[in-house]
C-alpha cells in the first residue's frame, strides 16, 4: 500500500501539473485579476476585460493587473501538486492497469478534490486577501486590508477573526470539486476518443484544444458557486448576526447566491465569466499542453512511454 501511495510515476505526473499550471498562470495572471474583480466588486460596471484591466492600470499603476502573483503562485502550485498527485495515485491503484472510463475519472477527480479543497484552502484564503490588497474599490462596504506578505497574512487572520476563518469558502469549495471533476473527465474522454485504442502521444494542438473545451464547459456549469467562494475568501460581505456562525455552510450560500440574484439579476451570478472563461481556458489549455509534454518526457526516458499511453 506504502508503495502505491508513493510512486515515482505519480510523483511525475504531480510536479509536472504543478509547473505546467504555475507556468501557465503566470502568463495569463492579468486576466485573473480582472475576474476577481468583477466577482468580488459588486458596484465595479460589468465591462469586457480588457476595458477593466484597462481601468486598473489606469487607477492603481502598470504593476496592478499583478498584484498577489507570489501568493497565487504558491497556492497554485501546492495545490495543483496535491490534485495531480492524488488524482493519479488514486486512478492506478483503482484501475491496475486496466483502461479508465467517464465515470471512474469523475469519482477519482472528486475524491482527489476533496483531499486538495481540505489541505490547501488556508492558502487560497490567504492568496485571495493579498491579491485584493491595496485595490480601488466601487463598493464602499469594503474594508482595507494591511498585510505584510503570506505569513503576516495567516497571523492577522487567526488573531483577527479565528482559525476557522483560514477555512472561509470550504463549503463552496467542496461542492467546486465538481469543476475539476468534470474537466479532467472530459479531457481524458477526449484522449481516449482521438486515440481510438492506439497508444500514441497526441499533438500539441490536440491537447491545447481538448484542454480548452473541457475546461470550458466546467467553468460554465460551476461558475456561480466560484462567485460565492471568492466572496467567502474575501472575508468581506453582510449576513445577519445570527447567522454568522454559518461562514461556510449551505444557508450562507443561499443567501448570497438569492441576494446576488435579486440585485444585479440571474446574469449578475455571472458577472466576470467572460474574464474567467478567457483566463481559466487560456491557463488549462497551456497548463494541460506543458503538463504532457513534460510527463511524455520524463516517462520516455525512464522507458515508460508506451504502458504508459496504454493505461490511460
Amino acid at each position: 500500500m506504502t508503495s502505491e501511495v508513493f510512486s515515482y510515476e505519480s510523483l511525475v505526473h504531480a510536479v509536472s501539473g504543478a509547473v505546467g499550471s504555475v507556468t501557465a498562470m503566470t502568463v495569463f495572471f492579468p486576466l485573473d485579476t480582472a475576474r476577481l474583480r468583477l466577482q468580488v466588486d459588486e458596484n465595479r460596471k460589468a465591462k469586457s476585460t480588457p476595458a477593466v484591466l484597462a481601468d486598473i492600470v489606469k487607477e492603481e499603476g502598470l504593476l496592478a493587473p499583478y498584484r498577489g502573483w507570489f501568493p497565487v503562485i504558491c497556492s497554485l502550485c501546492c495545490s495543483n501538486f496535491v490534485y495531480f498527485y492524488c488524482f493519479h495515485w488514486m486512478k492506478g491503484s483503482w484501475l491496475k492497469g486496466r483502461q479508465s472510463t467517464p465515470s471512474t475519472d469523475l469519482i477519482v477527480g472528486i475524491a482527489a478534490g476533496v483531499i486538495n479543497v481540505l489541505l490547501t484552502t488556508p492558502l487560497w484564503v490567504v492568496n485571495t486577501r493579498l491579491k485584493l490588497q491595496g485595490s480601488k474599490f466601487r463598493n464602499s462596504d469594503i474594508q482595507p486590508t494591511n498585510y505584510s506578505g503570506i505569513l503576516d497574512a495567516f497571523e492577522q487572520i487567526i488573531r483577527n477573526e479565528g482559525v476557522g476563518a483560514l477555512w472561509n469558502g470550504t463549503f463552496p469549495s467542496l461542492l467546486l470539486v465538481l469543476n475539476p471533476a468534470i474537466q479532467f473527465m472530459i479531457y481524458e474522454g477526449l484522449k481516449r476518443q482521438l486515440r481510438r485504442g492506439v497508444p500514441r502521444e497526441l499533438s500539441s494542438l490536440e491537447v491545447f484544444v481538448i484542454g480548452a473545451v473541457a475546461k470550458a464547459v466546467a467553468t460554465t456549469v460551476t461558475y456561480p458557486l466560484q462567485t460565492i467562494q471568492s466572496i467567502l475568501r474575501f472575508g468581506q460581505f453582510n449576513t445577519p448576526a445570527e447567522k454568522s456562525k454559518l461562514l461556510s455552510g449551505l444557508e450562507t450560500i443561499k443567501c448570497l447566491l438569492v441576494n446576488r440574484a435579486r440585485k444585479h439579476g440571474m446574469l449578475g451570478l455571472f458577472k466576470g465569466l467572460e474574464a474567467k472563461l478567457l483566463q481559466t481556458v487560456l491557463t488549462a489549455a497551456l497548463m494541460f499542453l506543458l503538463y504532457e509534454k513534460i510527463s511524455s518526457c520524463t516517462f520516455k526516458v525512464m522507458g515508460l512511454s508506451s504502458s504508459h499511453y496504454k493505461k490511460r
